[in-house]
């Protein structure tokens, strides 16, 4: 955190020296296993002053007889501050996606996808094939794997959940997270829907952003 401070006290020089500097405020997403965030979290917390935390999700996906678990949280504040974020997720093995107020001026609609990776193409796959104009903006994935473990529905003991949960795990399920912007308003609706029956997490810019 000291370097947190380094950088902040540099900004705020330029602030006092250049009447016409502003600092600027970003949005991140990042996401991965439960440790990652964690340490994210903490992070934030303790940049309080430079950055908050929007929400944190701790999501469960069931597919069969398999529990595929990951958490994810959304921070906002100085860009300075938010992008070292970055490095850290990224040495954790995290996926981090980075938006500015300015990115969001330039683009329609932006909205960003969390899951893993075979459903997100599955859902890219059927917005394309809806005829849906829209472009990916960002993509990032983890490098370490979420975790996947057998259903409590699953009446097995639990020494034997136990035994067979490395063999679950070297599937490697892959966490994406992906920014992107659809080109007519009319259409958002949309793909929210296929995204959310995909089991997609999805964040729409347009609930989130507020003018300070």
């Amino acid at each position: 955190m000291i370097e947190d401070n380094i950088r902040v006290l540099r900004q705020a020089a330029m602030v006092t020296t250049d009447s016409n500097y502003k600092i600027e405020k970003s949005w991140c997403v990042i996401a991965g296993n439960v440790d990652l965030v964690d340490e994210m979290a903490y992070k934030a917390i303790l940049s309080n002053a430079n950055v908050k935390i929007l929400f944190r999700e701790h999501v469960v996906l069931k597919e069969g007889k398999l529990d595929k678990t990951f958490d994810f949280i959304m921070i906002y504040g100085n860009s300075i501050v938010i992008n070292d974020f970055k490095n850290q997720t990224k040495k954790s093995g995290g996926a981090y996606v980075n938006i500015s107020r300015k990115y969001l001026s330039d683009e329609p609609n932006v909205m960003v996808f969390v899951a893993p990776e075979n459903v997100i193409q599955s859902t890219i796959s059927t917005i394309g094939k809806a005829r849906i104009p829209f472009k990916i903006l960002q993509k990032s994935q983890t490098t370490s794997f979420i975790n996947v473990d057998i259903s409590n529905e699953v009446k097995l003991p639990n020494f034997i959940k136990s035994a067979l949960k490395p063999f679950y795990n070297a599937n490697e399920v892959v966490l994406t997270t992906i920014v992107v912007s659809v080109e007519k308003n009319e259409h958002v609706g949309k793909i929210q829907s296929i995204a959310t029956s995909n089991k997609v997490f999805v964040i729409d810019f347009k609930d989130i952003v507020t003018e300070e």
